[in-house]
């Protein structure tokens, strides 16, 4: 049996092919070709890679310029009723002030046709943690309000699919961390999140999965440390303290899967090609040079690397 590029997963609620989108002579999104499941996956990039316009496509907010979507096996732009299925938390301010909070949820679940809008509202509400302040109206709200009750507006309509552009602006801690413990007991539930950041601690937290897109491009696909192992050429950085440090270092230069070795205040900096040969021969060496290890930790398997890498090549 044939396994599944990154890019793609088994049983996919959201299914894109060769999509682009282009204004005038900008092109936001370039031949983008992946799809998305149960759980949450991360949509990662800097400002301006594309990831907006892809998730506005997804929602069938815009049109393609060419390439094949669905969601939910139905073309979003065709078939309406895809949206009392999805919710959408989008990263603009796209709320009325003049509305309470909960007036601005219950709207929500009216225009999703949910059958007992003041029950679903309140339920959303609850979910959010906004009970407190959802008599008060929006345009009074802090930025991290104004963002909770945005989820509790894509949530009202007890959504499949559930697209997060930047979901955690302007929230304090104890707020981000009720979010996305909301998030993930979304994914649970077995329903598709797609969350879309350029703030890789938040995608590390959230996301299992990870779409890297850079300049309207596919990047790369999969977990953090799939997507680091898929740049060959680049060498991985490792932490190495001991209590002989330059005695060590001396002796790893003549290695043949040591790059570089740079000692800084005491502790070595190693660049190696291959993580495994590395581990393998590290005890060995230091057990033969009578040196004592205290720590091995790589340096560059979390998003934080593999987002320099995408960006800047190094």
């Amino acid at each position: 049996m044939t396994s599944l590029s990154p890019a793609f997963v088994a049983n996919p609620t959201i299914e894109i092919t060769e999509i682009s989108k282009w204004f005038g002579q900008k092109v936001a999104v370039s031949s983008v070709s992946c799809s998305f499941g149960p759980g949450i996956t991360g949509l990662l990039g800097p400002n301006g890679a594309g990831k907006t316009t892809l998730l506005r496509m997804m929602a069938g907010l815009i049109r393609p310029s060419r390439g094949k979507l669905t969601v939910l096996d139905t073309n979003p732009r065709r078939d309406v009723t895809v949206f009392q299925r999805v919710g959408l938390v989008p990263e603009d301010d796209a709320v009325y002030g003049f509305l309470t909070g909960r007036q601005f949820v219950e709207y929500g679940a009216e225009l999703a046709g949910v059958r007992n809008p003041s029950s679903a509202a309140a339920h959303a509400i609850s979910a959010v943690g906004m009970g407190d302040a959802a008599e008060r109206r929006i345009e009074g709200y802090s930025k991290g309000m104004r963002q909770r009750i945005k989820v509790a507006g894509a949530l009202v309509n007890d959504p499949e699919v559930l697209y997060l552009d930047e979901p955690l602006n302007g929230a304090d801690p104890v707020q981000r961390v009720r979010l996305i413990e909301l998030f993930h007991q979304l994914a649970r539930e077995g329903r598709t999140v797609v969350v879309s950041s350029h703030v890789l601690e938040e995608v590390e937290k959230m996301a299992t999965r990870v779409i890297a897109m850079v300049d309207g491009r596919l990047a790369a696909a999969g977990d953090a440390a799939a997507i680091r192992a898929a740049f060959t050429d680049i060498p991985y950085r490792v932490r190495i303290d001991a209590d002989v440090p330059r005695k060590l270092g001396s002796a790893l230069l003549g290695q043949e899967v040591i790059r570089s070795v740079e000692v800084v205040d005491e502790t070595l900096h190693v660049q190696t090609d291959d993580l495994g040969d590395l581990g393998r021969m590290l005890p060995s060496l230091a057990r033969s040079l009578d040196i004592r290890l205290t720590m091995v930790q790589p340096e560059d398997l979390s998003l934080e690397s593999v987002f320099r890498y995408l960006v800047h090549g190094q």
